[in-house]
């Protein structure tokens, strides 16, 4: 074993960053899962129920825009400039949202939010590509995901007595003193960073490309919140016809094709995170309005899986060391396969309980803590000098595309189901289905990491200009 493989990310050089792009992950995470508890008060306060569903998709789909502009910009100006950025950006999302007096301006505060989180969580991870060796990034990751999964189990809760006891509004002031702490600590270690000699790339249209897909994806959502009508098609097809080509620009050549090597990564990751996004909410779904559990006994089944996403997410970090990486492309195949049957497990909703529940998502969160940490680890291994930027931004681009055009997917499904008469039960059995697809798509492309892998971290990937 290495002498840095013993090392560990809270070491005198790594102490600041880690504790805080740490933070400034669990504060990201929080603040997402404090507003899905908080935001029917917030649409019941503001008048704004109709409007509801932007409350969401306003935060997805500029995180989709700043997670693309900001991956794109930060080999040529670095990630101190463009963090201070995203951070005033998020901060600002907060306190506006915390002061709105209408739906409009809390959309708007969303929208803030949402893409200076896309661009915080880039600036994160380019920050780990620049920062620690190759030995240390496992255990990084591992405790930014743990960090970020964290908050799962006890966000919902938090914010719900908050939004009881006092108002929805302080929940959005409550993030604010751990963002400026998550500041204080990383950024003066985010100015050192030395940024390697990039290429000159043409990045000219970059931003328009993020903003097509963001409206393309905003588009195909909508159609498929109004399926089956005649409407609904037709946004729906112009929704795909304007995501296409950006898609195509703004990922690693070959990502939809399953292209080897970081290409096909970048699918396979997109792929079984949805299927885990989507099936925790489908679950609750599930538990709630087919089984009658109430709705914080079935977020603590829910958070078991959070709970041994974070257990693994720790331990891989030691596999990793052990193995000295070797290891990653088996580990991120197991991880998949465990997801398979975790979802295959809770498929049948008829057959549902809260025992078969609970293993299930055990199963699942030992599966996406393997994969997801590890597929992160090999990425970075895969970027080029110059080019920890666009590895960051595809990465995070993974984690928040894929999972919300899924979930608009899942509810579509769900809503078709129920036109036709189905029962509810059947309804979200069809959309569990739909998650295994998902990530048995996810083992295909995770087939096609492994050349890469053996043969050449260090090998070139190209991506589209």
């Amino acid at each position: 074993m290495s002498r840095l493989a013993s090392q560990s990310i809270f070491a005198p050089r790594y102490l600041a960053l880690s504790i805080g792009i740490i933070l400034a992950a669990m504060t990201i995470g929080f603040e997402g899962l404090a507003v899905t508890t908080v935001a029917p008060a917030i649409a019941g306060d503001l008048n704004g129920l109709p409007l509801f569903g932007w409350i969401f998709s306003a935060y997805l789909l500029a995180q989709i825009i700043g997670t693309l502009v900001i991956g794109r910009q930060i080999d040529r100006k670095g990630p101190a400039l463009l963090f201070t950025i995203a951070i005033i950006l998020f901060a600002a999302g907060l306190v506006i949202a915390a002061i709105a007096s209408n739906m409009y301006v809390l959309i708007g505060s969303r929208a803030l939010q949402g893409f200076g989180a896309g661009a915080m969580y880039t600036c994160i991870y380019s920050a780990i590509s620049l920062s620690y060796p190759d030995e240390l990034r496992a255990k990084i990751l591992g405790a930014l995901g743990t960090a970020y999964v964290l908050p799962s189990m006890l966000g919902p809760y938090v914010a719900g007595l908050i939004a009881q006891q006092w108002s929805w509004r302080f929940v959005f002031w409550g993030v604010l003193p751990f963002l400026f702490l998550a500041v204080l600590l990383s950024l003066p270690v985010f100015r050192k960073l030395n940024m390697p000699n990039a290429q000159a790339k043409n990045e000219s249209g970059v931003t328009g490309m993020a903003v097509i897909l963001a409206i393309g994806t905003g588009i195909f959502l909508t159609g498929l919140g109004m399926l089956p009508k005649s409407l609904g098609i037709l946004l729906l097809i112009l929704g795909l016809i304007l995501m296409a080509q950006p898609l195509r620009k703004l990922l690693p050549a070959g990502t939809l094709t399953f292209r080897f090597g970081l290409p096909s990564l970048i699918a396979s990751r997109g792929l079984f995170f949805a299927a885990y996004v989507c099936t925790q909410n489908f679950l609750v779904l599930a538990l709630t309005d087919t089984k009658g559990i109430a709705a914080d006994r079935a977020g603590l089944i829910v958070a078991s899986a959070a709970l041994s996403w974070c257990i693994v997410a720790i331990l891989q970090a030691r596999w990793d060391a052990k193995d000295q990486g070797r290891g990653r492309q088996k580990r991120i195949v197991a991880g998949i396969l465990l997801m398979i049957l975790g979802i295959g497990m809770m498929i049948w909703v008829p057959a549902l309980n809260v025992v078969l529940a609970v293993l299930s998502e055990i199963i699942a969160g030992i599966g996406i803590g393997l994969a997801h940490t590890t597929s992160g680890t090999l990425a970075f291994s895969y970027s080029k000098e110059g080019e920890s930027g666009l590895v960051s931004g595809s990465l995070q681009f993974a984690d928040s595309f894929t999972p919300g055009v899924a979930i608009g997917i899942g509810g579509a499904i769900i809503a078709i189901s129920q036109t036709a008469s189905l029962s509810l039960e059947a309804a979200i059995t069809i959309a569990m289905a739909f998650n295994l697809a998902l990530v048995l798509f996810s083992l295909a492309a995770s087939s096609r990491i492994k050349q890469a892998d053996t043969a050449a971290c260090t090998a070139n990937q190209t991506y589209s200009s």
